[in-house]
């Protein structure tokens, strides 16, 4: 009996995962390279600082683990996109040619939200589903640093959660 819902619970399984790959929004039009990549040992980090004007600057970041770390260069043809995907961690993002556009999944109003060179933003990773676009007629790029649980994938691709007309 044991030997029969090892194979029922596997068989479960086996047929989720098929079907969430089946479903996925591949990348079409863009490539990620990795220019660098290291692990980190368990951290915790804050440092501040005060401006001559008074304003304060903080920052705080802890992990409990080891964590991958990596810079990428991302790249988007124009109409390239990212595909509906997520990330175990967070990603820190600096657009440096043209321009992207990121859609959270979790908007039912699909807003965009349009960075061009120079722009940063910040992927927080988790659960939050999201697609990045090159809506432009030029090559969009950015420069990422992506800090994730070791050993983990760096990508998790995502259904198209149904939100945006594309």
């Amino acid at each position: 009996m044991r030997k029969k819902l090892g194979w029922l619970v596997f068989l479960g399984a086996a047929i989720v995962a098929t079907s969430v790959g089946a479903l996925a929004t591949p990348p079409q039009g863009f490539t990620s390279t990795t220019t660098a990549q290291g692990r980190f040992a368990p951290f915790d980090v804050s440092n501040y600082f005060v401006s001559s004007k008074g304003k304060l600057w903080f920052s705080l970041q802890k992990t409990k683990g080891p964590s991958d770390g990596y810079f990428l260069t991302n790249v988007w043809q124009p109409g390239g996109t990212t595909g509906w995907h997520t990330h175990p961690g967070h990603t820190l993002i600096i657009v440096t040619a043209g321009t992207i556009t990121h859609y959270d999944g979790d908007d039912p109003n699909c807003t965009p939200h349009v960075y061009t060179t120079g722009m940063t933003l910040v992927d927080r990773g988790g659960s939050h589903v999201h697609i990045i676009r090159n809506e432009g007629n030029v090559e969009a790029q950015v420069v990422a640093f992506r800090l994730i649980p070791a050993g983990q994938m760096g990508r998790i691709d995502a259904p198209d959660p149904g939100n945006c007309p594309f």
